[in-house]
C-alpha cells in the first residue's frame, strides 16, 4: 500500500518513513490526534473490521492496540492532546466518524455503500489520494466486495 507522502508527529518533530513506525505509535499506549487543520487522515485495519480516522479524531492510547495495518491520508500529522479536554474532544470526534461510515453502510443496497464512501472521500481529498486507497480498504469500510468498489469508481 503506498502513500502520497512521508508522515510526520508534530508533538516530536520525528520524521516517520515507513508505515511500521505509525502503527507502533498507535499500538502504543499514548494517544495522539490526528491533526484537525490539515486534509489528512488515517485507514485502520482491524481484525474483522476497518475505521477510518479523519482530521481531530483520536488515535492510539489503548483504542487501536489490535490494529492490523494502516494507509495514511493525505500528509499524515498527529499531535498529542495538551488536556483532558482536549483528549475528550478527539474521542468524540473519533466516534463520529464511525457513526459516519456507519451511515453508509445502513444502505440495503452494496453498490450505493460503495458509492457513497467514495464520494465522502472525494470531498475530503484529492482524487489523487483517493485513486491510491486499495478498493479492498474502501469495501472493509462499508462492508462490499473490492469488485463493488471497482464497479463504482468506474461509474463516477
Amino acid at each position: 500500500m503506498s502513500r502520497p507522502s512521508n508522515p510526520y508527529f508534530e508533538s516530536s518533530s520525528l520524521i516517520l518513513s515507513d508505515d511500521d513506525d505509525i502503527l507502533a505509535k498507535i499500538r502504543g499506549n499514548d494517544l495522539w490526534v490526528v491533526n484537525s487543520r490539515r486534509r489528512n487522515g488515517l485507514i485502520i485495519h482491524k481484525e474483522f473490521y476497518t475505521e477510518f480516522a479523519g482530521p481531530g479524531a483520536a488515535i492510539g492510547g489503548g483504542l487501536d492496540s489490535d490494529c492490523r495495518a494502516i494507509i495514511p491520508l493525505g500528509s499524515l500529522s498527529l499531535i498529542a492532546p495538551d488536556s483532558a479536554e482536549a483528549q475528550q474532544k478527539a474521542l468524540k470526534i473519533r466516534l463520529q466518524w464511525v457513526r459516519l461510515t456507519q451511515n453508509f453502510t445502513d444502505k440495503p443496497i452494496p453498490l450505493d455503500r460503495a458509492q457513497l464512501i467514495l464520494e465522502q472521500f472525494k470531498s475530503y481529498f484529492d482524487q489523487s489520494i483517493v485513486d491510491t486507497v486499495p478498493d479492498e480498504a474502501f469495501a472493509l469500510l462499508v462492508g462490499v466486495l473490492p469488485y463493488t468498489v471497482r464497479r463504482a469508481r468506474a461509474l463516477v
